[in-house]
């Protein structure tokens, strides 16, 4: 976006300026049940779409976030908005996730801190932040929830789920638990399970929070808030993100601003800069207590656990089309991951796609403007979509 001579100009292949939504349900006695066997009610949830549904609500993909994400995907919220939705390469007409196509969904999870019921939310028990008295919640409860808004919204079956990391996790939960609601998954950068040393990180990054003297046991939102920690935390967890090659061409060695050594303890090598930068953007706009619910999901998820020890068990019962994509330089979700998603679908019978893309940059790969990503994604909802216009005799009008 871009402003010229006081005038704001949108690409046209923007979604535009768009507005957030809410949807509230599980309002008590008929609570959200949860895997630990607790309830939470009420549940709202932030939510924006792209497009329009068209005659026989076939169209509809739900976009699924990852760790940091919300449900502002594409557009602008307004005419001072500096930055578009987090996924706007990929959303817009004529784009991947065509919106003269396709009504795109994405919702911001529970326990997340974007307009979605989490632990800086309201406990109605006490009129005040739930805070650590929320309940973990886990990637099925994120997607048992998305299930009520996207019944909310007459959908009856979604032309695809799709999401990278974490957003990946639950496009995978979503064939799972849903099987008969999900034509085809979308499934990029992700993983049946976390590795021990994902995990290892996750927890580095809680501990940063926990430690931070401002964290107060969760009860910081009327005072100071433990912005060193989730600075910190962010630092780790951007570290994982990035290949050592990326890491190495962008930065080297290279000294913020000087030629010479310091010979003290401020940050002069231009990566220590970029990572501290990385960190204040950071809490200007997430909450410390979403971030450790968040990541204990993440850590928690675990389809061959789920399903008695048995990746191939787990989607026995799936009916839906798969086209899952790795990138060689991910270290934190390494193409085997998905390579083993792949071999457990396919002893299935499921039809399934796997693309390996050669990257440099790491696990953010499927963020960025990557060509081959969208070539991929591109071509298999093409096909999804005209399978089931075909199936249907029903041709959307303009397509």
């Amino acid at each position: 976006m871009k402003h010229t001579n006081g005038i704001l100009e949108i690409p046209g292949d923007s979604v535009g300026f768009v507005t957030t939504k809410y949807y509230t349900f599980a309002n008590p006695p008929h609570d959200l049940l949860l895997t630990s066997g607790k309830k939470i009610g009420p549940v709202t949830l932030a939510y924006e779409t792209y497009g329009e549904l068209n005659e026989d609500r076939s169209n509809a993909i739900l976009i699924l976030h990852a760790l940091s994400g919300t449900a502002h995907a594409a557009g602008y919220h307004g005419p001072d908005d500096l930055y578009p939705g987090w996924w706007d390469t990929y959303i817009g007409p004529g784009k991947i996730f065509d919106t003269n196509k396709y009504f795109i969904l994405c919702s911001n999870v529970i326990g997340g801190c974007n307009g979605s019921t989490g632990p800086s939310s309201i406990n109605p028990g006490t009129g005040r932040e739930y805070a650590l008295d929320f309940p973990i919640v886990t990637i099925s409860d994120m997607v048992n929830a998305q299930w009520h808004l996207v019944r909310h919204l007459g959908i009856p079956r979604l032309l695809a789920a799709a999401g990278g990391s974490m957003g990946g996790m639950q496009a995978l939960q979503w064939a799972i638990s849903y099987p008969d609601m999900v034509q085809s998954v979308v499934a990029i950068a992700t993983s049946s399970s976390l590795s021990a040393q994902g995990i290892a990180f996750n927890e580095v990054a809680r501990q940063a929070i926990f430690r931070d003297p401002r964290w107060n046991n969760g009860n910081y939102y009327h005072s100071e808030k433990p912005h060193d920690g989730l600075a910190l935390a962010r630092m780790i967890g951007h570290i994982t993100y990035m290949s050592e090659k990326l890491m190495h061409e962008k930065f080297g060695r290279k000294l913020q601003n000087s030629d010479l050594f310091s010979f003290n303890f401020d940050s002069e090598f231009m990566v220590e800069s970029y990572l501290h930068h990385q960190g204040i953007k950071f809490v200007s706009r997430f909450d410390a207590n979403s971030f450790l619910y968040i990541t204990k999901a993440i850590d928690y998820f675990d389809l061959r656990a789920d399903y008695g020890g048995s990746l191939m068990k787990a989607f026995e019962n799936v009916s839906a089309d798969f086209l899952l994509i790795s990138y060689t330089s991910d270290w934190l979700y390494p193409s085997e991951q998905s390579r083993e998603i792949m071999r457990a679908l396919r002893a299935n019978g499921i039809h399934a796609v796997y693309t390996e893309i050669e990257s440099d940059f790491g696990h953010d790969t499927f963020l960025l403007d990557d060509e081959r990503t969208q070539r991929n994604v591109a071509n298999f909802l093409r096909s999804e979509f005209d399978r089931i216009r075909n199936s249907n005799g029903y041709h959307a009008r303009g397509i």
